[in-house]
């Protein structure tokens, strides 16, 4: 089985063909082709190989599903006798993909 760990808005995600991944909003329609060239290592059949700091000529295709917004956090917080507090609420935007294919 091979599987590729790329980065992606600062965060990194582990993948193998056919995952569907929650990435950050990039604006793109649904049906559309992306291509995530930031791959830190492949591994095919066994082989790990890692990018210093990424993979030359590896890059991962995948197909954009939909977009939309997570659910809701919210952070409280409560400065006791001081008659103070501060609610707030934060929505993640993002953009669900299929991952079509691993190119190493």
């Amino acid at each position: 089985m091979s599987y590729a760990i790329f980065k992606h808005g600062g965060k990194q995600y582990k993948v193998v063909e056919g995952d569907i991944v929650l990435l950050d909003k990039m604006n793109k329609e649904p049906k559309a082709l992306v291509e995530l060239v930031e791959v830190l290592a492949v591994s095919k059949e066994g082989k790990l190989s890692c990018g210093k700091p990424f993979v030359n000529g590896a890059k991962i295709e995948a197909e954009v599903i939909n977009e939309g917004r997570g659910k809701k956090v919210i952070t409280f917080k409560k400065r006791r006798r001081k008659d103070s507090k501060t609610k707030r609420g934060f929505r993640r935007d993002f953009t669900r993909v299929r991952i079509t294919k691993i190119v190493a």
